[in-house]
């Protein structure tokens, strides 16, 4: 069995780094959108994250079922202390799923083109890569974003 605790622990620290934003912005400013075309919420984009971790990690490593509405994502709205309970949550069924995941591992499932995954096979460890490229797009948004909100930039 691998050990998979240092992946949870730099996913871990995304997730503190965007929650950690949330709760400094607040509810109000956590759920506003800048003025820029296509521009989402802190809550939304800290949201989208969790249901990726979810997805590419429970779903497409581990065979687990995963709902998952990819464009209402981006329009999702809620209160940053109860996203950190889902993502407490998260973390304790990825635990889970990765506990039988080894290096020589395949991923059980592919996942559909539209997901605007990488374009060739992954590996389980290519799987994992994604998940943290993305996570580390998505925290800088996130702090971006912040820096408009706090400049009074929102709609």
């Amino acid at each position: 069995m691998q050990d998979q605790n240092e992946y949870l622990y730099f996913l871990r620290r995304a997730f503190d780094g965007m929650l950690g934003v949330l709760d400094d912005l607040g509810d109000g400013l956590g759920n506003a959108r800048p003025p820029l075309p296509g521009a989402n919420s802190v809550y939304a984009i800290a949201y989208h994250c969790a249901a990726v971790a979810d997805y590419w990690t429970g779903h497409v490593i581990a065979g687990r079922e995963v709902d998952r509405d990819r464009a209402a994502e981006f329009t999702a709205t809620g209160h940053g202390k109860d996203l950190r309970r889902q993502v407490d949550d998260l973390f304790e069924q990825l635990e889970a799923d990765l506990a039988a995941v080894t290096a020589a591992s395949a991923p059980c499932n592919t996942p559909p083109a539209d997901f605007e995954g990488p374009d060739r096979p992954l590996s389980v460890q290519g799987v994992q890569l994604h998940v943290l490229e993305e996570l580390a797009q998505h925290h800088g948004q996130i702090q971006i974003t912040r820096d408009l909100l706090k400049r009074g930039a929102s709609s």
